[in-house]
């Protein structure tokens, strides 16, 4: 049995700041949070530093190498919008406390030809880095091309029989990527899949990039929406429509600038971070995907703040890949932080955008056992240097990582 007391640290539970300032981890889990330091427990002295919980990026594509990359900064759980990392090509990674957890969606509903296939460059192979392709999978994903809604109908229990955690649907025309006209899923079809999802018990998102997109989807009764729309700025109509359907949103401001041409140049730039990079991913995140240099950041921040105002649970995503400049702008576990940051910049609190990395996604995704600082909880922790409930940069000032109890080591 291993015990560990992290004393003198202000905690970040999940929803708010505690007066307890100890947290006790026997072996995989929180034992307590307050009371005395156990006999015979390591103790860990936090000296003023912010315990939190460990992060939340609601929307990534991952493998082995870019989930170790991750829980670097502090991400402990990644869920995968798009990939192969369903329940049973994951039996590695589950009791690997080297890497970050994931949960994913495998792949999305979309018709033949249909987004994402204009991303991937003609004759492109995959490069190297730290966060290159993983190991082939033990079972192949389900592809479940679909363009009537007895198609849709037919792969949803293919994706659930497949380990897919959430089932996603892709509602892209192409037009924010600089290839409109792409073939989309009609509401037909939409409403179709999302009902025989819900029919199967499984959560489900949206690929959505657009206003059009987004009333499509919520007319379908969509879950989640992976994205925020980019195209136009919000109004009132959609952020009601939004609200009053109970649907969270992960915005991945980091994304929609980097449709936008706006690179992560100065996220690079902070030894905070490039100190934990290679060139790849250095050179992946000082490069955009700029399919829609007529965007207007201003605008998707101001709608971040909109929907927030209009209760809508917003949840911390960025939508990294690979280390491709192609699909640049991101990295690993990074840009978890630069999304913070924007969430801040967009009017959120930093406790706010802290909830949307933590407590918040856990809670819509159904991992109730973590996301918080709680007794009997997974003990998946971030200690940091600075207080981030006040200062929201301060999440980079990694301390320590604990996933499951066992405390990382320097890479």
């Amino acid at each position: 049995m291993t015990i560990t007391a992290i004393t003198n640290a202000r905690v970040f539970d999940g929803e708010r700041v505690l007066q307890e300032r100890t947290v006790v981890v026997q072996d995989t889990r929180i034992a307590a949070v307050g009371g005395p330091v156990p006999a015979g427990a390591q103790v860990v002295d936090a000296d003023g530093g912010t315990l939190l919980p460990g992060l939340f990026d609601a929307h990534v594509h991952t493998g082995e190498p870019a989930l170790a990359l991750a829980l670097r900064f502090g991400v402990t759980t990644e869920l995968e919008m798009q990939g192969i990392n369903t329940e049973p090509n994951r039996a590695h990674i589950t009791d690997n406390d080297a890497v970050a957890d994931v949960r994913s969606a495998g792949f999305g509903i979309t018709p033949p030809g249909g987004h994402p296939s204009e991303l991937i460059p003609e004759g492109f192979t995959f490069g190297g880095g730290q966060g290159a392709p993983q190991r082939r999978p033990a079972t192949m994903p389900v592809m479940p091309f679909s363009s009537t809604p007895q198609e849709a109908v037919d792969f949803v229990p293919q994706l659930v029989a497949s380990g897919s955690d959430y089932i996603k649907f892709m509602v892209d025309d192409g037009s924010v990527e600089g290839h409109p006209g792409l073939p989309m899923l009609d509401q037909a079809t939409l409403n179709a899949g999302v009902a025989e999802a819900k029919r199967h018990g499984m959560l489900t998102v949206a690929h959505t990039l657009t206003v059009d997109a987004t009333r499509m989807a919520i007319e379908a009764g969509i879950d989640g929406l992976a994205h925020l729309f980019m195209d136009q700025p919000h109004t009132d109509e959609i952020i009601d429509l939004v609200a009053a359907s109970g649907a969270f949103v992960i915005p991945c401001v980091v994304l929609d600038a980097s449709m936008m041409g706006i690179t992560g140049h100065a996220l690079a730039q902070d030894p905070r971070v490039s100190s934990r990079l290679d060139r790849a991913w250095l050179d992946t995140l000082n490069s955009s995907y700029n399919g829609y240099p007529q965007g207007r950041l201003q605008d998707v921040l101001d709608s971040v703040k909109a929907l927030h105002d209009a209760g809508v649970d917003i949840l911390a995503g960025t939508d990294v890949s690979l280390p491709e400049t192609f699909l640049g702008g991101m990295a690993h576990g990074a840009s978890l932080h630069h999304e913070l940051q924007y969430l801040v910049q967009a009017g959120l609190t930093p406790l706010q955008a802290l909830r949307a990395a933590t407590h918040t996604p856990a809670h819509r995704f159904g991992l109730d056992d973590r996301g918080r600082i709680a007794a009997g909880l997974r003990a998946d922790l971030l200690l940091v240097d600075g207080d981030p409930t006040t200062t929201i940069s301060d999440t980079l000032n990694t301390r320590a990582v604990w996933r499951r109890g066992t405390r990382l080591t320097a890479a």
